[in-house]
């Protein structure tokens, strides 16, 4: 796994009533700081990638669908430079996926059916100065391809 990218399984409690599931604590040993709760989504076969934040961690959760969430790390430093990680989550896997600063990420939806994600990451957004570094979905700077895999 990429040096400091964390996952936690998330335990879902269900009963006659419906379901609970604790995603983020702050007695969790992923949780740094609070900056922000935001709730994204993505329409089937839709990919939203690839960004990195120079200073925000990111603490990902999906609340509803399926989604594939994939990291790269760039960091010339990092002893996992160049590896690439892939996670299956959402309904059928729920889990939480701490993404730490300079690691591009970005997801795709692979349900039916619109996917929610929730983010707490450690910094609010700032709007006149974005904390996010871009590259398109396609680009040949990360040697990951968005398609679906049959085997």
């Amino acid at each position: 796994m990429i040096n400091g990218v964390r996952t936690k399984k998330l335990n879902v409690l269900p009963d006659e009533r419906g379901r609970l599931m604790e995603i983020f604590r702050c007695d969790d040993d992923v949780f740094k700081k609070f900056g922000q709760v935001y709730m994204t989504s993505a329409y089937p076969g839709i990919i939203k990638a690839w960004h990195y934040h120079k200073k925000q961690t990111d603490n990902f959760a999906v609340l509803h669908g399926m989604v594939k969430i994939v990291l790269y790390d760039a960091r010339k430093d990092s002893p996992t430079f160049k590896e690439v990680n892939e996670f299956f989550a959402g309904t059928h896997n729920p889990m939480l996926i701490t993404v730490p600063p300079f690691v591009y990420h970005g997801f795709k939806c692979v349900s039916d059916y619109e996917a929610l994600l929730v983010n707490v990451p450690t910094e609010p957004y700032n709007y006149k100065e974005p904390d996010e570094f871009r590259l398109p979905f396609d680009t040949k700077e990360i040697p990951y391809i968005w398609e679906v895999r049959h085997g």
